[in-house]
């Protein structure tokens, strides 16, 4: 029992106050940007301002890294900070297709939730679409093999950039699982020489979401610091090699991943979002 350790239990005492200072400064933070929003609606101002987002990003990156912490730890919790606010305001983001990040080394900033834009009667015909897990039983029907080539070939593209670079050998021998919950779908990934391949074999981590957070995820619509901090995203397991994989992720460069691809995952994110809001009588 670690509780038992001499010295412990005071130090663990002080980072709960500090726990409980950082949730109380969130608080503060969204009232004021709350407070921030009605005063901009009143003067007729509308939409993100993208600049200060990004001062307030390097700042952040500066005064952290000057207190020794990684570079991105400060900026990331302040870019969850500023997703949180931008949802409470019912802000809307632009569609990125690519732009070069211009926050020097941090975590790319991306899309926070959207607003859907699909006209109210195809929102309303999208009620009508079953949730994921209805469509569990006939992918039960698609051959094993048949899903891991297709999971392959989707993985080769999108990380072509990171394996020619060797930024995945950290993932060389070590076993990440995905978990698709609503879908009942689970893969284990190895990366074996240049390729990352689906094995049978016990996952060491594990990555587990609904069919559309992970899509919300993929298509840049969500970033993984909001999902993880909202628990829509949950990670099990060996913590460090998935943070690892996560913080890759964070730092892909969506402009090499083939254009026809982006499109593909951000439509397909949207469609997923506008219709789990449709079904559970979201407004559009």
């Amino acid at each position: 029992m670690t509780e038992r350790v001499p010295g412990l239990t005071p130090v663990r005492v002080a980072i709960d106050g500090v726990d409980d200072g950082l949730v109380m400064l969130l608080a503060m933070r969204s009232r004021l940007t709350s407070l921030a929003g009605r005063i901009k609606h009143r003067a007729g101002s509308s939409g993100r301002d993208r600049q200060r987002e990004l001062r307030i990003r390097q700042r952040a990156e500066a005064f952290g890294m000057a207190l020794g912490l990684t570079p991105g730890v400060a900026s990331g919790v302040l870019g969850v900070a500023i997703g949180e606010a931008c949802r409470a305001q019912g802000l809307e983001t632009d569609l990125d297709q690519g732009e070069q990040a211009t926050t020097g080394g941090m975590i790319a900033p991306t899309m926070q939730t959207q607003t859907n834009t699909i006209p109210t009667p195809a929102h309303a015909l999208l009620r009508w679409l079953p949730p994921p897990k209805r469509l569990a039983p006939l992918l039960k029907a698609v051959p094993a093999s048949l899903q891991a080539r297709l999971l392959e070939r989707a993985m080769a593209k999108v990380l072509a950039g990171p394996l020619a670079g060797d930024a995945l050998g950290f993932m060389a021998g070590r076993r990440l699982g995905i978990e698709v919950s609503d879908l009942g779908l689970h893969w284990v990934v190895e990366l074996q020489g240049e390729r990352l391949l689906v094995v049978d074999a016990p996952a060491e981590a594990t990555v587990r979401g609904t069919a559309t957070d992970l899509l919300l995820l993929a298509g840049r619509l969500e970033d993984a610091d909001t999902l993880f901090f909202q628990r829509r995203l949950v990670l099990t397991g060996d913590v460090e090699l998935g943070l690892t994989a996560r913080n890759l992720l964070d730092r892909l460069p969506w402009e090499h991943v083939p254009l026809g691809l982006r499109i593909a995952l951000n439509r397909g994110a949207r469609l997923a979002q506008a219709a789990r809001n449709a079904y559970s009588g979201k407004p559009a």
